[in-house]
């Protein structure tokens, strides 16, 4: 699918949820509450690295719609920077891996990307107000640390 064909998607789903059509089913792995972080350095830099997932998941038109997030947020001081991923598999692919997910992504353009987000800021409001559209989950990712010997 193409990144104009799936924001089209996207914003019917966000008519449909605004509607009370949609229930979803939220699924967070994110490294963001870890006291430990992993670092990278680039250019003799160091970055502080946090990690986040989304599985975004309903039944539209009969059909299991399922769309996976990953996003690297790197820190440096008061620089930030994001990596985004934005994938499409099949409905049994639930894994939280790049390795797995790579195949089934979609590439990621500003407009899209702002679909995503519009989706996120819905799903969240509807999660803050306990909605019985959304079932939230949020895990903590594990970071494995390297140490050098």
């Amino acid at each position: 699918m193409r990144p104009e064909e799936l924001k089209q998607v996207l914003t019917e789903l966000q008519k449909e949820t605004v509607s009370g059509k949609l229930n979803w089913r939220l699924d967070v792995q994110t490294t963001e509450g870890n006291e430990e972080k992993y670092t990278v350095e680039e250019k003799g830099e160091v970055w502080t690295v946090d990690e986040c997932y989304v599985s975004y998941r309903c039944k539209y038109r009969g059909k299991d719609f399922c769309m996976i997030t990953y996003e690297m947020i790197k820190t440096s001081g008061e620089k930030i920077r994001t990596v985004n991923y934005v994938f499409l598999p099949p409905p049994g692919v639930g894994l939280f891996s790049l390795h797995t997910l790579l195949k089934h992504s979609i590439e990621p353009n500003t407009a899209l990307m702002s679909s995503v987000h519009a989706i996120w800021e819905l799903l969240m409001g509807l999660v803050k107000i306990k909605s019985s559209q959304v079932t939230f989950h949020i895990t903590e990712a594990n970071v494995n640390i390297e140490e050098d010997i």
